[in-house]
């Protein structure tokens, strides 16, 4: 739970009270490697916080491949936040890419807290600009060679690289997992 106050904190200021009552609001919970968060076909109904894991965002192409748009790791908000707003249907999942620690805001508990907590609005809005920024955060230029489009990869997410399967980043950055194994062999 200190991770997430201490991720709050960094947006404005809370008193213990006003701390005690986000912590009232809030599940821990944990994914396993491969579950869903949300998924398409379904209103969200819930933000997370992720302690520990990584989460990815993706959907399926017409022709049914699964395109994976954007990782979302440790210290980090994951939510499909303008479905949840609005109450709609979703057209992406969220999936951890591994075993997951979350802290859960239920939908009427994180509504709650703008109606009891003085501030929450405004640190809530930041909160989510950031999380709305990592989720729609573009893949990598598909007009860049694949090597290129690796190396930026690595050097944009540098824990990721051993922690996700292949086939997620293969996908994320429009290759094959065999052209991915080989630029991998190529560039060490």
């Amino acid at each position: 739970m200190k991770e997430l106050i201490n991720y709050i904190l960094q947006f404005g200021q809370l008193d213990k009270q006003q701390i005690d009552l986000v912590m009232n609001n809030v599940v821990e919970s944990s994914l396993h490697k491969g579950e869903h968060f949300s998924e398409a076909g379904k209103v969200p109904k819930q933000v997370g916080f992720i302690v520990d894991g990584v989460i990815r965002g993706y959907y399926h192409h017409n022709n049914g491949e699964e395109i994976t748009r954007c990782f979302i790791s440790e210290n980090s908000l994951v939510a499909d936040y303008v479905n949840f707003e609005a109450n709609t249907v979703s057209a992406e999942y969220l999936q951890a890419c591994t075993d997951c620690r979350l802290i859960i805001f239920p939908k009427d508990n994180w509504e709650e807290l703008s109606r009891a907590v003085a501030g929450w609005d405004n640190i809530k809005n930041k909160m989510v600009q950031i999380c709305m920024y990592q989720k729609s955060r573009k893949g990598p230029v598909i007009s860049q060679d694949a090597t290129t489009r690796y190396r930026e990869f690595m050097e944009n997410y540098p824990s990721l690289i051993n922690r996700v399967p292949l086939a997620y980043i293969a996908s994320y950055l429009g290759v094959t997992q065999q052209s991915l194994s080989r630029i991998r062999r190529n560039i060490r």
